[in-house]
């Protein structure tokens, strides 16, 4: 993968934060929400949530998405 991460901005809990992530990661996240009937702020906020408090919130996204993968 040659792509850098992009910054984008998400809302959560009325909360404004940037996540850097590669494009790919970026769609296949954006894709799961559109899947799940969810936006995209509320699925990163429920990930935020149970998250250990030792990683980073990308880092959480990009194994989430990794695991949805594998369950598929």
């Amino acid at each position: 993968m040659t792509a850098r991460p992009l910054k984008r901005s998400l809302t959560l809990r009325g909360h404004r934060t940037s996540v850097s992530l590669e494009p790919a990661f970026r769609e296949a996240f954006r894709a799961i929400a559109a899947r799940d009937g969810r936006p995209i702020n509320d699925l990163a906020a429920e990930i935020d949530a149970t998250r250990d408090a030792d990683v980073g919130l990308a880092s959480a996204i990009r194994v989430f998405v990794l695991r949805d993968a594998q369950r598929r």
